[in-house]
């Protein structure tokens, strides 16, 4: 399996540190505000990596943090005159909800800055007691980057006009390029933690080295994790910190492979909270179903950007219907002894190869036409519908995709009361046709049409679809 490791700049062979079990962490979500495409992206790329993983027989632990420390959830509070914990929990809730809507399976392990500040307080006493981190004169810590040498090796960059506090800066630094590990809050009504250094909270980059530290890492190992993950956004300064500060704390290096993904685009600017332009996933949601969506954020290559477009939703939809054309024929149940073998092999090894969709959807489209035809020649054939249907249960366990009921998923996008207007038609339609009134027939199956409306007389009845 190959896997583009960010730190490498190239395609690399996976091979994880315990043979059969793979480590992940993904940094998850700053819960201050509804998720948006771009969340939606990362957690569908990295959903994919884990079930490629999973395929080929390795166990996934794996781990995605929820960031409810950090000054924009403050300022959110403030803001709309509710607890810190009441914003959290609020936006954490509408992210998971938000995933389960996507496919997107839980991790293994969620975990919170504000459950894991013990593990915050071990890591910094840590780094100061090894020189790499100071107190300043304000009471502030920070990570003390001229003492690590490999600072910067993991994005090349060392950019100091680019490295953006997530807390503000002071004069108190000694250099540009150290970070906040912790910072001091002490006025009365600032939202603080008490702590050994003072009462303060703790910088972002710190909480997930100490969460990865305290909930995945290998104590006797070369690295801490096998993969790290994120948006590539986040490979500088984020990445490059976290690997900073864990690399001085515990001597070995954070994570054996990084994997960064691409941004989601809307006209031509990366999608993001602070510019202004952020699609959320609920209110894409309103407009298309899961996995739709999920669809849509899968077909590109994971590393590659996404310009958002109405459009090509619906393009890549048409593609989706094809499956579901395809498993409407069928109408049978599983036989795990019944596999087509050839195309399982052919579809992971796309997958295997950085997760090449864009090969692997072809694959899929190949395997979707062939079995047409063959059902073409001889509808009647079980042991061909079985292994047609065994390879969309395989797609799914992959992609997350064909699950549906297809009549369910070719109803999509209507409400109940189009949906009895429909019914309506259709039994008028049934009248005209036992009466052969053929032109009344006629003209509502053209009244239907004009509405997106497809109806298939079929020997079980009337089905009818739904299409843009």
């Amino acid at each position: 399996m190959l896997i583009f490791d960010s730190s490498k700049k190239q395609k690399v062979e996976f091979v994880s540190i315990v043979p059969n079990v793979v480590r992940i962490y993904v940094c998850g979500p700053t819960v201050y505000d509804n998720a948006h495409l771009g969340h939606a992206r990362s957690a569908i790329a990295f959903d994919l990596l884990q079930r490629i993983l999973e395929a080929n027989g390795y166990e996934v632990i794996f781990v995605k943090n929820f960031t409810d420390i950090d000054d924009k959830i403050v300022k959110k509070s403030k803001e709309a005159d509710k607890s810190v914990d009441e914003i959290t929990a609020t936006y954490t809730q509408s992210y998971l909800n938000d995933m389960e809507s996507l496919g997107i399976r839980r991790p293994t392990l969620e975990p919170k800055a504000t459950q894991n500040l013990e593990a915050i307080f071990k890591m910094i006493k840590t780094l100061l007691k090894n020189k790499k981190a100071y107190i300043a004169k304000n009471g502030d810590i920070y990570m003390k980057v001229k003492e690590d040498s490999k600072y910067g090796t993991l994005s090349n960059r060392i950019n100091l006009e680019s490295q953006i506090s997530r807390i503000g800066e002071n004069e108190f630094k000694e250099d540009i390029r150290d970070f906040a590990l912790w910072k001091i809050f002490n006025k009365a009504d600032d939202v603080a933690y008490d702590s050994e250094f003072g009462r303060g909270r703790p910088g972002w980059h710190i909480e997930c080295s100490s969460m990865i530290e305290e909930h995945l890492a290998y104590k006797d190992k070369d690295y801490s994790i096998d993969i790290h993950a994120g948006g590539a956004d986040l490979l500088f300064p984020h990445h490059e910190n976290e690997a900073s500060q864990s690399r001085c704390a515990n001597n070995k290096e954070l994570a054996k492979y990084w994997i960064h993904n691409g941004f989601v685009n809307v006209n031509g600017e990366k999608m993001s909270k602070s510019l202004g332009n952020s699609y959320f996933i609920k209110d894409a949601l309103k407009i298309y179903d899961g996995e739709i969506l999920r669809y849509y954020l899968l077909s590109m290559h994971y590393r590659a950007p996404i310009n958002f477009s109405h459009n090509d939703i619906i393009q890549n939809k048409k593609r989706l219907d094809r499956l579901y054309r395809l498993k409407k024929r069928l109408n049978v149940e599983y036989n795990e002894n019944i596999l087509d073998t050839a195309f399982r092999d052919e579809f992971l090894g796309a997958l295997n190869d950085d997760m090449n969709i864009s090969i692997a959807l072809s694959i899929l489209d190949s395997m979707i036409s062939n079995y047409n035809d063959l059902l073409d020649k001889n509808p009647k054939d079980l042991a061909t519908k079985q292994k047609a249907i065994s390879n969309i249960i395989f797609i799914n366990q992959l992609l997350g995709i064909g699950e549906k009921d297809p009549i369910e998923y070719f109803h999509l996008g209507v409400d109940s009361d189009t949906k009895a207007y429909i019914e309506k038609k259709i039994k008028e339609r049934k009248i005209a046709r036992e009466n052969k009134d053929y032109a009344l027939s006629d003209r509502i199956r053209d009244e239907l049409k004009a509405k997106n409306i497809s109806l298939m007389d079929t020997k079980d009845g009337v089905v009818w679809e739904y299409s843009e």
